[in-house]
């Protein structure tokens, strides 16, 4: 019988791990690396890590073209897209900020749904919740105040997270019936590396230090290999619904990270506006207003 505080720990870590993500952006951003190589080293590290998970889970990886054609679109836009736009994003943001903006994929998809109309629990009380929580961007942005933070960078953070949703409404449909989950993980983040080297040519020069490269690894090996594998389990021992718990830990953590190791400063009105997307992301997940004790299944996993 497991320990009682094993899924509260496992659950800790892999907040810890994943919130961490966008630190590491931030230190190979600001030690010499470029956006396009940080996307390219990180897909290449994830994929290591998930390949060797994955043969030590006796999971090959897949044959048939079809698939592979899957997770190439589902590549490009759960991972080279919008990994490469958090970096882009985060020369100008600070990395608690890009946290918080990440936690808005669930609005998107809630928005997606709704216009695809594939979503049939488009209910007044996720309405409300979808209102609210873009009310929290609008609030962290502060378009009135010189000091706002409105530019390109919160932009492409924005833009990274609609590309989550994109991509989770893409792979529930034509992936996530398909079995050894590690295997096609690693597959996918293959494929992100392919697509990624695309950019490389038009990079601009990396002048890494050994921050940098610290930096990098732990984004590819822990950030993002590691943390897939600890979700992948939580899921299969505890349920979805433990898993997407972690979601709303991941803002609190980058903004934590930040403001302890990069001395980032985050007013007043971020924090409010960071707990009303929370507020508005938690009301989005309810199937309906009448049963609030039952959260949508999560998306697959958000990586920074």
């Amino acid at each position: 019988m497991p320990h009682p505080l094993t899924g509260p720990l496992r659950m800790a870590v892999l907040a810890l791990l994943w919130g961490s993500g966008f630190l590491w952006i931030k230190l190979a951003l600001n030690h010499g690396l470029s956006p396009a190589y940080i996307t390219v080293t990180r897909c290449a590290l994830g994929t290591a890590v998930l390949l060797l998970l994955a043969r030590s889970a006796g999971q090959r990886l897949p044959r048939s073209r079809r698939l592979w054609g899957h997770l190439a679109v589902a590549a490009l836009f759960c991972n080279a897209i919008p990994f490469v736009l958090f970096a882009v994003g985060e020369q100008t943001v600070d990395s608690g900020i890009a946290g918080v903006l990440n936690a808005t994929t669930p609005l998107w998809s809630l928005l997606l749904g709704a216009l695809l109309g594939t979503d049939r629990a488009f209910q007044p009380f996720r309405l409300t919740g979808l209102l609210l929580g873009f009310a929290g961007v609008v609030l962290i942005f502060a378009p009135w105040q010189r000091e706002g933070l409105v530019g390109l960078g919160s932009l492409a953070i924005l833009a990274a997270a609609a590309s989550y949703a994109i991509a989770f409404a893409y792979m529930a449909r034509h992936l996530t019936p398909h079995g050894a989950p590690l295997a096609l993980s690693a597959a996918q983040l293959l494929t992100a590396t392919a697509w990624s080297t695309l950019a490389l040519p038009t990079a601009a020069p990396s002048h890494p230090d050994a921050t940098a490269l610290l930096a990098v690894v732990a984004l590819g090996v822990l950030a993002t290999g590691v943390t897939f594998y600890l979700n992948y389990r939580m899921i299969a021992d505890e349920g979805p619904t433990s898993a997407a718990t972690v979601g709303y830990l991941l803002p609190v953590v980058s903004v934590a990270l930040g403001a302890l190791v990069l001395d980032e400063r985050i007013g007043p009105r971020v924090i409010a506006g960071m707990a009303v997307v929370l507020a508005g992301v938690a009301m989005s997940r309810r199937k309906r207003a009448a049963d609030t004790t039952t959260p949508n299944p999560p998306a697959p996993a958000l990586r920074p």
